[in-house]
């Protein structure tokens, strides 16, 4: 197999969006993740609390931002493909 050179990329218009865009769900995710951490820091026996099916809080709150956490991701992944749609489109309007 012959293997190329990776094509070089060029600017990305939408490079102030997406990263506005992760830094918001960042904060979002870090404040649950927060928490978490406060929930074990404050009163870590509550952990021990059954809340779901018979699983403690420990268990059901780290699946639930591992679960949540793949959701933002795909989230992330949707609306920066809308939005370089979106510039691609509006950039072959412009070129007419």
């Amino acid at each position: 197999m012959f293997h190329q050179p990776a094509d070089q990329g060029g600017k990305d218009p939408a490079a102030t969006y997406k990263t506005a865009l992760g830094v918001r769900m960042f904060i979002g995710y870090a404040i649950v993740y927060a928490g978490f951490i406060g929930i074990n820091l404050i009163s870590p026996l509550s952990m021990e609390l059954e809340v779901f099916m018979g699983l403690n809080l420990a268990v059901t709150y780290g699946f639930g931002l591992i679960v949540s956490a793949l959701i933002l991701a795909v989230i992330y992944n949707q609306l920066c493909n809308n939005k370089e749609a979106e510039l691609a489109t509006s950039s072959e309007e412009k070129a007419e």
